[in-house]
């Protein structure tokens, strides 16, 4: 299969998509441009505070990115491009997309509140408290995992780490001054937003130079220290000084990423088609090595196609953000189409550097002892300039470059996410007696307890419970899906396009866990020992909790539906 061929397949698609599907769902759900936004009518400076449309779409692209794209692809690769390729755009359209967009709507029609809100006012008081929990506790899975991912990504040298990992650790500590100057110089003196950018650009750029030239040799045990405390003050600083520049700045990083692999993929063509013609098999099966298409694809594929995390982000800090409804369908739906890009991408990254999707084949290929799928997606992005014709200081740069774009939004999507558990912790206290007489209403206290419990997980070995994130990240799409159908049901609005979502990822997601409570009961009984055996029974007692809150989720959304009352 032409790599060229199947990227531009997939850009007109999506541009089609967002053209006519994009358009009906804004016209469907009442998109209202005269109506005031949350961010408007409660600016309070902090987390209510109008961005400008470029700048919040560098917000929201830059939080829902991180790793995802990359990853899921990768690892699904397996199963072959044809029904990783149908997933992306099927999925993305028509669930994910939809999902992000929706969650953006219902929130700004709710004051910019957090999706646990919404869902008791259209669901139920009951759900709301479970749903609440749940993400939190998802959020904490979250901050654990991607402070430990940031913290290696930082680590020098002579610790364990290479040099590109130092240039990315000192790009990015230059990066948090020029975000901060940018905010005050874009919103206290007013400067012009396209001079502004393309001056910020031009320093992005610089801290990228010293980055290469000057890399930081640090342990990760200082970066871990270093990224929790960042996040502790990152979560509440008011949004225009930090989230808000540094969201839209570190957006050029990855619209550069994306270009650049676009650009070497055309190149790469041009000069040697057989570099981007790849040979991972259109469709391998449904059953691969004992792990069945259905639900694997469908929860390995995740950022790419549908990802309940970003729901969170669109109803937590991009609705507060929002200053024209308008803009909601090219945030909320267009980002996510741009990420499904980014996530074909790399498909065919994969493709082109493995012959039957896994990645044991990509590693002995490239000699690499050490290798993960952002690896892989950088190695094959600087292959296509490689074969270009292009110097091996041109590839290195390029290599670290796309290193340093993906730690940018691992540490976008941390900061996100801790301000989301905040929200969340004080949502959850809010009125209640025991909130008030200790203060968890309180940002800060709020902000710490989210914080010091991620720390603890990130350092207790989060890798531990990581592998049920799928599923779990997933079912928050559920509920995600049943507060939008049970708002459009009471405005009285057409909901019957999110029916097939809902029922979908219900399924996927409770398959999965069953499949994998099945798996590591079958493990238990089969004479594990030590660390191997604490671990499928940590797992196996977590799942069955998370099964019990996917069925009263589902219940009580149908009820609803149904036009039945919850408690």
């Amino acid at each position: 299969m032409s790599a060229l061929l199947l990227i531009l397949l997939a850009i007109v698609i999506f541009v089609v998509a967002y053209l006519t599907y994009g358009r009906y769902l804004a016209k469907t759900w009442g998109i209202d441009p005269s109506r005031k936004t949350p961010a408007i009518e409660l600016e309070d400076g902090v987390d209510y505070c109008p961005a400008k449309t470029p700048v919040l779409m560098g917000h929201h692209f830059s939080s829902i990115a991180g790793a995802g794209p990359i990853n899921g692809p990768i690892q699904a690769a397996f199963f072959g491009w044809v029904p990783c390729f149908l997933w992306i755009v099927i999925g993305g359209i028509f669930f994910g997309a939809v999902q992000d967009f929706g969650a953006l709507f219902v929130s700004i029609r709710h004051k910019g509140l957090s999706l646990g809100e919404v869902i008791e006012e259209n669901i139920g008081r009951r759900t709301r408290i479970l749903f609440t929990v749940f993400a939190w506790l998802v959020l904490l899975l979250v901050i654990a995992a991607f402070g430990d991912i940031v913290a290696n990504s930082f680590v020098g040298a002579s610790h364990g780490g290479s040099a590109s990992n130092g240039s990315v650790a000192t790009a990015s500590l230059l990066f948090i001054p020029l975000a901060i100057c940018f905010g005050f110089i874009v919103y206290r003196k007013n400067a012009p937003m396209a001079i502004a950018s393309v001056v910020g650009v031009a320093l992005l750029a610089a801290c990228v130079a010293i980055g290469l030239a000057c890399p930081l040799d640090l342990p990760k045990n200082f970066w871990i220290g270093f990224v929790f405390l960042y996040i502790i003050i990152a979560s509440v600083t008011p949004v225009w000084i930090l989230l808000q520049p540094r969201d839209y700045l570190s957006s050029f990083l990855l619209y550069f990423m994306m270009g650049a692999a676009v650009i070497g993929i055309i190149g790469a063509t041009i000069v040697n088609p057989a570099s981007t013609t790849f040979s991972t098999p259109a469709f391998v099966g449904f059953n691969v090595g004992g792990s069945t298409m259905f639900p694997v694809l469908f929860i390995t594929i995740a950022c790419g196609a549908i990802s309940g995390f970003h729901s969170l982000i669109a109803s937590g800090t991009t609705s507060k953000q929002l200053e024209n409804e308008k803009d909601a369908l090219l945030v909320g739906y267009g980002s996510m189409l741009i990420e499904c890009v980014l996530a074909v991408i790399s498909l065919i990254a994969i493709g082109t550097l493995s012959a039957d999707g896994s990645q044991a084949a990509v590693k002995e290929a490239l000699g690499l002892e050490n290798i993960s799928p952002t690896i892989i997606f950088a190695k094959a992005i600087s292959n296509f300039f490689a074969t270009m014709g292009f110097g091996e200081t041109a590839v290195a740069a390029t290599n670290t470059i796309i290193m340093l774009a993906v730690s940018c939004f691992c540490l976008t999507s941390l900061d996100t996410g801790t301000r989301l558990g905040r929200f969340m912790f004080q949502e959850l206290f809010a009125g209640s007696k025991v909130g008030k007489q200790l203060k968890l209403e309180n940002m800060y206290i709020a902000t710490v307890i989210t914080a010091f419990f991620g720390f603890v997980l990130c350092l207790a070995g989060y890798s531990k419970v990581w592998p049920l994130f799928g599923a779990a990240n997933q079912l928050v799409a559920v509920p995600a899906f049943l507060a939008l159908a049970a708002y459009l049901k009471r405005q009285g609005r057409n909901n019957k396009m999110l029916y097939i979502p809902i029922v979908f990822m219900s399924i996927a997601t409770i398959t999965s866990l069953i499949i994998s409570f099945k798996n590591n009961i079958t493990s238990i009984m089969g004479g594990l020992e030590g660390t191997a055996m604490f671990t499928a029974v940590l797992q196996s007692v977590i799942i069955v909790p998370l099964v019990v809150l996917a069925v009263i989720l589902i219940i009580d959304g149908g009820k609803v539906l149904l036009g039945k009352e919850t408690k």
